[in-house]
C-alpha cells in the first residue's frame, strides 16, 4: 500500500510564535491578554470575576503570612532552653500560621468556584460569538479559501478561552505567591531576595526551553494531526460506510491511520532526547545555584549577619517559590501560545462584521409581483471567466419558470442573485422596483423559500425540520397539510412519536429517512413558508416516480400565489413550466415553452434527445 504523504502547513498555518516572539515579546503580551479576558469576564459575571481575583490575592497574602510567621515560630525553635519551653513559645506563632494556611485553603476553594463559573460561561460567549460571526457573512465570503482557514483558527481561539481562567488562576496564584515570597525575605534581610533569585532562574531557563522544543514539534505535527482527524471522521461516519465497505477501504484506511500514527508519534519520540539533555543541564545549573544560595545562606548564618531562625525560614520560602516560578514560566508560555489562538478569534469577529452583508432597509413588497434581473456579471473569486455574465431576465407572479443547462452554465448562481444571497458584481437584481443591495435584507429574506441542491438533514424533530423553529399557527395543522402536499404524511405517522420524532439516528431515540424522504421533508420546508418566490434546485433527484408526481403537481397547485424558479435536469418536468430558460455560460440562450423549444433546434432539443437516448 502507497504511504501517506507527508503534509505540512504553509505561510501563516506554519508560524511557530515561541521562535518568532522569544521569551521578552512573550512577557509583554501577558498583559493585553490578561486585559482581553478580564474585560470579557467582567461583562458575563462580575460576581465570578471578582472573586476570583480576591481569591488569588488572599492565598498569596495568606501564603505571605504563613511564611513570615515560620520565621517567627523558628527563633525559640532554635533558641535556648528546654524543648517543652521552645514548642510552648514557638505554639501561638504556629496557630497563627495553621490559620493563615487555612484561609489560603478557603481562598484557593472560593477560587476554583469563580474558575468554575467563569470557564463555561467564556466559552459559550466565545463560541456563539463565532457561529454568529458566520452566520452573518456574505455568501460569496464562504467560496475564499481563506475564510476556512481563519475560522479553523478562530474556532481554536474559541476554545483557548475556556482554558484561559485556569491558566489565568495559576498564572496570578504562582505570581502572588512568588511575590509574597520574596517581599518576605527581603524584609528578614535584603541579600536573601537574591538567594531566591539565584535558586529559582535556571529552572526557569530550562522551563523556557522545553516549552520551545515541545512548540516546536507541536507546530510540525498540526498539519498531520489535522488531516487524520478528517480521516477518522470519514472512517467513523455512517454515511461514508457504504463507499467504505463496498470499494474495500478497510486495510488501506487501517493502514494509513497506523502509518500517519506514526509519523507523528516519532516527531515527538524525537524530541525526547532534546529534552532530556535541557533538563539534565538545567536541573544541573539548578542544583550547582542552589548549592551556591545555600552556601551564601550559611556563610551569613555562620558570620551572624542572619539568625538560625532566618535561615530556616530561606529554606522552606526557597523550595516553595521554585514550584511557584515553574508553574509562573509554563503558565505563561502557554498563555502566550493561547494569545495567538485568542487574537485569531478576536480579528474573525471583526472581519466578519465588515464581510456582513449591506442592509440598505428598504421596504420589500409582502408579495413581490416582477423580479428583474438586469445586466448582472457574477464571479467567483480566482475563476477566469464569470458564473453569470450579463444577464438580464424578468419573472413575473404566476408564473413557474424552469432553469435548464449543463453544469457550470450558471444556474445555482442565478438562483442566489435573484435571492439575495449574493451580491452582482455588476448590474442589479429588483424586486418592483427595489433594488436587493438596497433593501432590508430580513425582509427578502422573509420572503422567500430554498430547496437547495445540498440541503441540510437537521438532528431535530420532524416537526422543526418543516417549520425550521418558525411556526405559523400554535397547533399542528398546518404542518401535517404541508406533509401531505408532498406525500409523507403515512411516512410520518409510522414514526415511533410521528411530529416530535427526531430525526438522528446517531443519537439515542432518533431515526433517519430515505434519500427521497428527506428530499420530500425539505419541499416541504419550503412550501410550509408560503413565500412570495419560491426556489427549487433540482427537488426530485432522489425522489421515486410518486414523490416526484406530488410535487410538481403541487407547485403547479399553488404557482398563482409566488414567483416559481425550478432548477432541473430532467428535462421531461420542465412540461409544467409557463416557460423554460436555458442557460450556457453564465447566460440566457434560449427561452419558450416545452413545446417550442423541444422542436426549436437548440441546446433544449439536443439535452432532451440526449436524455431519451440514455
Amino acid at each position: 500500500m502507497p504511504e501517506p504523504g507527508l503534509i505540512s502547513y504553509k505561510g501563516t498555518g506554519a508560524r511557530n510564535a515561541l521562535e518568532e516572539g522569544g521569551f521578552l515579546r512573550l512577557r509583554a503580551r501577558i498583559p493585553r491578554l490578561f486585559g482581553q479576558v478580564a474585560r470579557r469576564a467582567w461583562k458575563l459575571d462580575r460576581t465570578a470575576a471578582i472573586v476570583l481575583l480576591l481569591a488569588e490575592v488572599a492565598a498569596g497574602a495568606s501564603a505571605a503570612v504563613a511564611l513570615a510567621v515560620t520565621a517567627k515560630a523558628m527563633v525559640p525553635l532554635v533558641g535556648m532552653g528546654s524543648v517543652g519551653e521552645r514548642v510552648h513559645q514557638a505554639l501561638p506563632w504556629f496557630v497563627v500560621g495553621g490559620i493563615a494556611a487555612a484561609l489560603s485553603r478557603g481562598a484557593h476553594a472560593f477560587g476554583q468556584w469563580a474558575e468554575q463559573r467563569l470557564r463555561p460561561k467564556l466559552y459559550l460567549s466565545a463560541d456563539n460569538a463565532l457561529v454568529n460571526a458566520v452566520l452573518t457573512v456574505k455568501l460569496a465570503t464562504f467560496h475564499n479559501p481563506q475564510f476556512k482557514q481563519d475560522h479553523d483558527r478562530a474556532q481554536a481561539g474559541a476554545v483557548r478561552y475556556d482554558r484561559m481562567v485556569t491558566d489565568t488562576q495559576t498564572f496570578l496564584g504562582s505570581l502572588v505567591r512568588l511575590v509574597a515570597a520574596g517581599g518576605v525575605l527581603a524584609g528578614l534581610h535584603p541579600l536573601m531576595l537574591g538567594v531566591l533569585v539565584l535558586a529559582v532562574l535556571p529552572s526557569g531557563v530550562g522551563t523556557v526551553l522545553r516549552a520551545k522544543i515541545e512548540y516546536r514539534t507541536h507546530v510540525v505535527n498540526a498539519a498531520g494531526r489535522t488531516v487524520m482527524s478528517m480521516m477518522r471522521g470519514y472512517a467513523t461516519n455512517i454515511h461514508f460506510g457504504d463507499e467504505i465497505r463496498g470499494n474495500t477501504m478497510i486495510a488501506y484506511l487501517r493502514f494509513w491511520y497506523e502509518r500517519m500514527g506514526q509519523v507523528v508519534t516519532a516527531r515527538i519520540l524525537a524530541d525526547v532526547p532534546r529534552q532530556l539533555r535541557v533538563s539534565l543541564l538545567s536541573y544541573a545549573a539548578s542544583g550547582l545555584c542552589l548549592v551556591g544560595a545555600y552556601g551564601v545562606l550559611l556563610w551569613l548564618t555562620v558570620s551572624g549577619r542572619v539568625s538560625l531562625a532566618v535561615s530556616a525560614t530561606v529554606i522552606v520560602a526557597v523550595r516553595a517559590a521554585l514550584g511557584n516560578m515553574r508553574d509562573l514560566l509554563q503558565t505563561t508560555v502557554g498563555m502566550f501560545q493561547n494569545s495567538l489562538y485568542l487574537g485569531d478569534w478576536a480579528l474573525f469577529i471583526a472581519d466578519a462584521k465588515r464581510l456582513a452583508p449591506r442592509d440598505g432597509g428598504a421596504p420589500v413588497p409582502p408579495v413581490v409581483e416582477t423580479v428583474r434581473v438586469e445586466k448582472v456579471t457574477f464571479s467567483y473569486p480566482n475563476k477566469t471567466s464569470p458564473a453569470v455574465d450579463d444577464l438580464s431576465l424578468t419573472l413575473r407572479r404566476g408564473e413557474v419558470v424552469a432553469l435548464v443547462g449543463e453544469n457550470g452554465s450558471g444556474k445555482s448562481t442565478l438562483v442566489r442573485l435573484l435571492l439575495g444571497l449574493t451580491e452582482a458584481d455588476k448590474g442589479r437584481v429588483t424586486w418592483d422596483g427595489t433594488d436587493l443591495a438596497a433593501a432590508d435584507v430580513t425582509e427578502v429574506a422573509e420572503r422567500t423559500a430554498v430547496v437547495p441542491q445540498s440541503f441540510a438533514c437537521w438532528p431535530l424533530s420532524v416537526r422543526e425540520n418543516v417549520t425550521l423553529g418558525q411556526p405559523r399557527t400554535f397547533d399542528d395543522e398546518a404542518v401535517w397539510e404541508t406533509l401531505e402536499q408532498v406525500g409523507m404524511v403515512d411516512v410520518v405517522q409510522e414514526l415511533p412519536q410521528q411530529l416530535d420524532t427526531l430525526l438522528a439516528r446517531e443519537l439515542f431515540g432518533g431515526v433517519t429517512l430515505s434519500g427521497g424522504q428527506w428530499q420530500r421533508l425539505a419541499c416541504a420546508r419550503a412550501l410550509y413558508r408560503q413565500p412570495a418566490v419560491l426556489v427549487l434546485d433540482e427537488p426530485t433527484s432522489e425522489m421515486d416516480a410518486r414523490g416526484e408526481h406530488a410535487i410538481f403537481t403541487e407547485l403547479k397547485k399553488i404557482a398563482a400565489d409566488r414567483i416559481t424558479v425550478v432548477v432541473t435536469h430532467w428535462l421531461d418536468n420542465t412540461r409544467i413550466a409557463d416557460r423554460i430558460v436555458v442557460m450556457e455560460r453564465g447566460r440566457v440562450t434560449e427561452q419558450g415553452t416545452f413545446d417550442q423549444l423541444v422542436t426549436g433546434g437548440g441546446l433544449f432539443q439536443e439535452l432532451y434527445e440526449l436524455s431519451k437516448d440514455r
